[in-house]
């Protein structure tokens, strides 16, 4: 058999972070492993699936088909199947792709390697292969969530809400700092209830203070926190490091206390109100990051009206939003109607990104004319490509600088003076370099 390993990712950066642990296990037992590979040729592959809503659940199903195609030619030797389709659909998948050599759902894919090795291999002691540029990398703090809101599959899949050790986590950033890693964007299903499970307190706060005072850590982004019971002060560590970035992506979904409740959010109109005008007041210059969601059984048009509202109020700097789809086995599968019509959560969707499109055009040209701190991530053609702070990576607005203005170095800190704006992405031009590299 080939020594050869392809893992291919599918879904978010927390399926990333697992086929990253999976590569670092992997190469410590003599594997060669590559990722996302265009054409695996004789190899072992490993597809990493997501399967939290119907596109991605497609993606996953379309991918492993295409590689049992490729088994069947005889251009790869084995395929194996992870992640969250396969911890939710295994017995399905079972019978419908019998030609996928092992499936693993989401917590015990490394027993793929014992699987292919034998009850011996060595451990890899928490190092991954990082597949992300070097300068920066997805720290995974939990696995799992408590809160079961009413759309939700994530509990039925990842089921609930697991800490990992603090001084574990410090440990992989001090590890990854020496391996050259500059920026941290911590991840969870719901990073806010990080350490309830353990002692029943929340210690996102005292973990991020600790993990901005590691030296090298440069910037620190927080990904994925929930409204109800926020942490306060967590605020008061954005503010006052200044190596966690003035950033927060936090899913709110809707704002009308009708769908609030129906979507059991565990939250009111007021309290979401409030919760952003204390981040903006606490922390001067946040950007938040924000999803919202169009079309949830029940949404009147008095609930849409408010959203609309709420979002030219907010100004959000960042902020998707998506329509509702049924998934089964949720409390609202099981309990509601998906009774709004597919055109007009269409048009919501459409009407909802017209507004955000617009604030997020004068939002960014407010940026015009200031200097910022940005960090080169790669170079395309004529443009270095470049971030703020303000922007975590593959999701958000980037900084174009004219390569032919300056060499400069990927994965290092500039500062850069903006020059226009679009309605997303920035213009710049380096006007000197301050930072240690």
């Amino acid at each position: 058999m080939s020594k050869t390993i392809d893992i291919i990712s599918l879904g978010c950066s927390k399926n990333l972070v697992d086929s990253e642990t999976l590569m670092g296990l992997m190469e410590a037992n003599g594997y060669q492993c590559t990722h996302d590979s265009d054409d695996p040729q004789g190899e072992i592959v490993v597809v990493n699936t997501c399967g939290f809503i119907n596109d991605a659940k497609e993606e996953s199903i379309n991918t492993i088909l295409e590689f049992a195609q490729a088994k069947t030619e005889g251009r790869i030797e084995k395929l194996f199947v992870m992640g969250c389709l396969s911890e939710r659909y295994l017995a399905d998948l079972e019978k419908e792709i019998p030609e996928v050599d092992g499936w693993y759902g989401k917590f015990n894919y490394k027993k793929l390697l014992k699987d292919l090795n034998g009850e011996e291999y060595n451990a890899c002691e928490g190092k991954r292969h990082i597949t992300t540029p070097r300068h920066y990398a997805y720290i995974k703090i939990s696995e799992g969530c408590d809160r079961h809101c009413a759309y939700c599959a994530i509990p039925l899949i990842t089921g609930k809400h697991q800490s990992r050790p603090m001084q574990e986590i410090l440990d992989e950033v001090r590890y990854l700092v020496s391996q050259g890693t500059k920026e941290f964007n911590v991840i969870a299903q719901e990073l806010t209830y990080y350490g309830v499970d353990l002692d029943g307190k929340q210690h996102i706060a005292e973990l991020i203070e600790q993990m901005a005072d590691i030296p090298g850590v440069e910037w620190i982004r927080l990904h994925y926190a929930y409204p109800t019971h926020f942490p306060w002060d967590l605020l008061r560590v954005i503010r006052e490091k200044q190596n966690v970035c003035k950033y927060l992506d936090i899913a709110l979904q809707h704002v009308s206390d009708n769908m609030l409740s129906r979507m059991r959010r565990h939250v009111t109109k007021d309290e979401t109100y409030e919760l952003v005008r204390r981040m903006r007041e606490e922390v001067p210059g946040i950007h938040i990051r924000t999803t919202l969601m169009v079309g949830f059984p029940g949404e009147t048009d008095e609930d849409f009206e408010e959203l609309k509202a709420f979002v030219k109020w907010a100004r959000f700097e960042r902020m998707g939003a998506f329509s509702y789809s049924e998934e089964e086995g949720t409390y609202s599968a099981d309990n509601f109607e998906d009774d709004v019509p597919e055109d007009v959560k269409q048009s919501r969707l459409d009407k909802i990104m017209r507004i955000q499109q617009n604030i997020s055009a004068e939002l960014e040209a407010e940026k015009v004319g200031k200097v910022f701190k940005v960090i080169i991530d790669r170079r395309e053609g004529d443009y270095y490509i470049g971030r703020t702070e303000f922007c975590s990576p593959e999701v958000d607005p980037e900084v174009l600088i004219p390569a032919a203005e300056a060499k400069l170095t990927i994965g290092n800190f500039y500062d850069v003076l903006i020059t226009d704006s679009e309605e997303f992405d920035l213009y710049g031009t380096t006007i000197i370099k301050t930072y240690e590299q």
